[in-house]
This record gives C-alpha cells, structure tokens and sequence, in this order.
C-alpha cells in the first residue's frame, strides 16, 4: 500500500474514484454525481493543486483505494480551523484501516500546519463506522445538523465532530 498526497497529475484516477463514491453512496456527500460529472477534467486538476486543500490517496497496487481531503482556512480569523471532507474508502477495502491511515495523515498535516488549533468534521449520523473512527481518533460531536442532506425523499442528519491538536 502507498499513501501519498495527490497531485494535479492524479487528477482523472481522482475524478472517477470521487464519481464513482458520489453515485454508490449519495448519502455520504454534500456533493453529488450529477453535479460534478459535469466538472471538467481541469477542474479537479485545480482542486488538486490548491494551496489550502491537500487531498490524501491510499493506493493498492496502483488502485486508488481511498480518499480524503483537508482544507486550511485561509480567512484571517478562520485560520486556527481546518476541515476534513470527501473521505471515502471503497468498499471492498473498508474495515481494512485505510481509513485510519488517511485520517492520521490528515491530521498530521493539520498539525504540521500553521496556526491549526482544531479540526472540524461532519458524518451522517447513522453512519457509525464511520463516527466510531472519528471518535477512536479524538474527535468529539459538538452538533446535530437536523435535517442536512436532502437524498431523494429521505433526510439526513449530520454530526458536527471536531478535534482540537
């Protein structure tokens, strides 16, 4: 297994892992699939090389495996913040700790980060593998947001989960 940040020359292995996870799970994004098949290639090429966004990939023999991102603020008083978004393992690896070791990486780098004091995350609420990685990391739920994600006919919660490093 190699981990490693992605850049903009990951951007096409990138965009087809995130459609694919926006299709198969709707539930777990803000996003979605018809919103960003419609992105260009060059589009995820810039969300790859922003200087505030540092998107971690775990690969398997070359294989994009999972994903997340972390995003420094960069407003003058927002920048004691950072937040964790578009986390996603496939599912065949899940329960495998590839999710762990993103997170940990994440972390790591909010740490490595200026002026980072905390790091806020959101979870469907009835996602509790999900929410039992969270919380086995440190980050506590300070929130509901009732009602967050509109999938269909069917609402969503999420929990508002952060961590202080």
């Amino acid at each position: 297994m190699e981990k490693k940040i992605l850049e903009p020359t990951d951007a096409e292995t990138y965009r087809n892992f995130r459609l694919e996870a926006l299709l198969n799970h709707p539930e777990a994004f803000s996003s979605s699939y018809e919103e960003e098949k419609e992105f260009s290639l060059e589009s995820f090429e810039r969300r790859l090389n922003d200087d505030h966004s540092f998107t971690f990939g775990m690969f398997d023999n070359g294989q994009l495996m999972g994903i997340v991102t972390l995003v420094l603020e960069n407003r003058l008083k927002l920048q004691h913040r950072a937040k964790i978004v578009g986390m996603y393992v496939e599912p065949a690896k899940r329960r495998s700790g590839i999710g762990k070791q993103l997170m940990l990486e994440a972390i790591k780098k909010a740490k490595e980060s200026k002026g980072v004091e905390q790091i806020y995350l959101s979870v469907i609420s009835n996602n509790e593998p999900a929410r039992q990685l969270y919380s086995s990391l440190g980050f506590e739920t300070y929130g509901t947001d009732q009602r967050a994600l509109k999938v269909g006919n069917r609402y969503l919660d999420d929990e508002l989960m952060m961590l202080f490093v």
